[in-house]
């Protein structure tokens, strides 16, 4: 048996003469939580999509819960379950119903069905309102109704994307609580996207960051953060910026541009500057202030990517008609 619930090996897709995927090849481990970070165009809704069985691709292999994706589809999508960012909930039913219509989509047994819903209940902290109808609850408390359901046919793999999106700082936390606590109890690989950095940063067991169709790193964030140096100076300058990135070059770093920052990954801030302080002051370059702090997950991504992760994070749901997605899967998995 292996201890990888997702294996990738040079997986590519091309549309016509683009490269979408250029080769990316990664394994997620069973049981682990595991982000899949990348901007706009980066390749990583694709690379989804293949996963989950909703495009073939060009070239290469992957398995997920030791299924071919490209042979065995049908046994692949039995075992994993997909969370979209969108909803698709039934407003007017309780959260009760809706489980229960899931449950009879996909042909389980009334009894399991109930004993299962209620167990997601508890597990996901709704089980008191379980015969509240959906228009009444809270975004966190639909968020958590939607992982319950994705949870009801037992699956292997759960895909989430962005789980805490649009929620207050109270729902995030209660979110994460229960992914984590799900990952235990529920013996489950967690695959998800995130524009919370901070989350990412907390949370995840391991970190891919994906650009321009190839993965540029991957690790978990401690190693990740370690990988760009120990300390990150950054230079507010919101003129010649160019000319201090190229000073900073000559020093033999790799400066990069986050909005009206210039900074750079160093082994030791203070000693940087120490050294290199008059000779970037002596390029007459306004520099506003400096400061020195440690390096985040967002230090990270614009270290390996050139730009700052923001509002680059794609959904994978963006890219697919919605509602056509998710019947596609529930028509072929039964």
């Amino acid at each position: 048996m292996t201890e990888y619930a997702i294996e990738v090996n040079n997986l590519k897709k091309n549309f016509g003469e683009i490269q979408a995927v250029k080769g990316v090849s990664f394994k997620v481990k069973k049981r682990e939580i595991f982000a899949y970070l990348g901007p706009n165009g980066a390749g990583k809704t694709t690379t989804i999509n293949m996963l989950i069985t909703l495009l073939k691709p060009t070239a290469g292999t992957a398995k997920v819960n030791g299924y071919d994706i490209i042979t065995e589809q049908d046994k692949v999508r039995r075992s994993i379950a997909v969370v979209f960012q969108e909803q698709t909930l039934d407003e007017d039913l309780t959260a009760w119903d809706n489980l229960m219509l899931h449950a009879k989509i996909y042909g389980i047994p009334k009894q399991e069905a109930k004993q299962e819903a209620k167990h997601l209940l508890d597990l996901t902290g709704l089980w008191e309102r379980r015969y509240s109808r959906v228009k009444h609850f809270s975004g966190g408390m639909r968020r958590r109704l939607e992982i319950a359901r994705g949870l009801l046919t037992n699956p292997k793999v759960l895909f989430l994307d962005e789980p805490t999106i649009g929620l207050d700082p109270q729902s995030r936390a209660l979110i994460w609580e229960k992914i984590q606590e799900i990952s235990k109890v529920q013996d489950i690989t967690i695959f998800l996207t995130s524009h919370q950095m901070d989350e990412v940063e907390e949370f995840a067991h391991t970190v891919a960051i994906m650009d321009l169709g190839e993965i540029k790193v991957i690790g978990s964030p401690d190693e990740l953060k370690d990988s760009i140096g120990n300390d990150v100076v950054r230079f507010k300058v919101t003129e010649q910026k160019e000319k201090l990135i190229e000073v900073i070059r000559k020093m033999g770093y790799e400066p990069h541009e986050a909005g009206d920052y210039i900074e750079v990954g160093v082994k030791n801030g203070a000693e940087f500057l120490g050294e290199k302080i008059r000779e970037i002051s002596s390029a007459n370059i306004p520099i506003k202030s400096i400061e020195v702090k440690k390096p985040s997950l967002n230090d990270v991504f614009l270290h390996y990517t050139g730009r700052e992760l923001r509002d680059a994070m794609a959904s994978f749901a963006d890219r697919i008609n919605m509602p056509g997605a998710n019947r596609r899967i529930l028509r072929r998995r039964h």
